[in-house]
């Protein structure tokens, strides 16, 4: 089984540019991370987000993204969110999850873009590409329903009822 609550080290970590902006679904997300570290220790960490420019700049505002998130990967397991990705149910994320957790002490980083997604050259570096849906989603809410699976997989791997 997965590592404890009481591990020494962050084992799930979850990158994003620039902080939610919607109260409502903010709210939300603090929920479930206070949620989750109640299980598992999880770090999130809001990165610099481009501003101020136009989405016609989408490389740029991409490319600034970018070097705020890579900063934070060190020798983690990187986990990008992508429509490329391979899509899974509640259950087959909850035993990828118990696997790589139980299977190495690295980091796991899920790493969620903004509003234009990711750069190509962070999806290069990642070592797994997850979808969630085939449906496309606002950044903000793709947030949440993260959180949300991390948080549902969580229950499962420590035998806490989940409401359906």
């Amino acid at each position: 089984m997965m590592g404890g609550r009481d591990s020494p080290f962050i084992k799930l970590k979850i990158l994003w540019p620039g902080k939610t902006r919607n109260r409502e679904i903010r709210n939300l997300q603090e929920s479930y991370i206070q949620k989750i570290n109640r299980l598992e220790k999880c770090e999130v960490i809001e990165t610099k987000e481009a501003r101020g420019l136009e989405e016609r700049f989408s490389a740029k505002i991409k490319k600034i993204e970018a070097e705020g998130l890579e900063k934070h990967f060190g020798d983690d397991y990187i986990i990008c969110l992508s429509e490329r990705g391979k899509e899974m149910s509640s259950k087959e994320f909850s035993r990828f999850l118990e696997r790589r957790m139980s299977s190495s002490s690295r980091t796991m980083t899920f790493v969620v873009g903004g509003f234009l997604g990711l750069e190509e050259r962070i999806m290069k570096k990642a070592h797994f590409l997850l979808s969630l849906s085939k449906m496309t989603f606002s950044h903000e809410l793709t947030r949440l329903f993260l959180l949300e699976q991390i948080y549902r997989s969580l229950t499962m791997l420590k035998g806490h009822q989940y409401a359906k």
